[in-house]
């Protein structure tokens, strides 16, 4: 292969990967997962999933949300009162630097460059 066939490749691989990710947002960090046991957490995840439309989803979240107030409240522990906000990457919490831009991308100071035998 020559090395620009490898870089198509390796770029095909990495936005494969990118849009994959993307296309999970119920993979965001569960409210009052603290709370839960992790077959609990995997359960509610699954159920996210299993929603048909954005709504269904809230209805879920929503339901998941009183129950967890319920048990934190049962633990003597406090949660906040709005679940977090979710859809697309929004719940995903990426900080400065966090995704495609900012550092440590796929340039010049790091990631898949050509590297050094150009």
């Amino acid at each position: 292969m020559t090395k620009n066939t490898v870089r198509i490749a390796l770029s095909a691989i990495a936005l494969g990967l990118m849009a994959s990710t993307a296309s999970f947002a119920v993979d965001t960090p569960v409210y009052g997962s603290q709370l839960m046991t992790n077959q609990e957490r995997i359960e509610h995840r699954n159920k996210l999933r299993a929603a048909k439309t954005a709504e269904e989803r809230e209805q879920v979240r929503l339901q998941h949300h009183e129950q967890m107030q319920l048990r934190a409240k049962e633990k003597g522990m406090t949660l906040p009162d709005t679940p977090p906000a979710q859809g697309g990457m929004q719940g995903r919490r990426m900080g400065p630097g966090g995704g495609m831009g900012g550092m440590g991308g796929m340039g010049p100071a790091g990631g898949m460059g050509p590297g050094p035998n150009r």
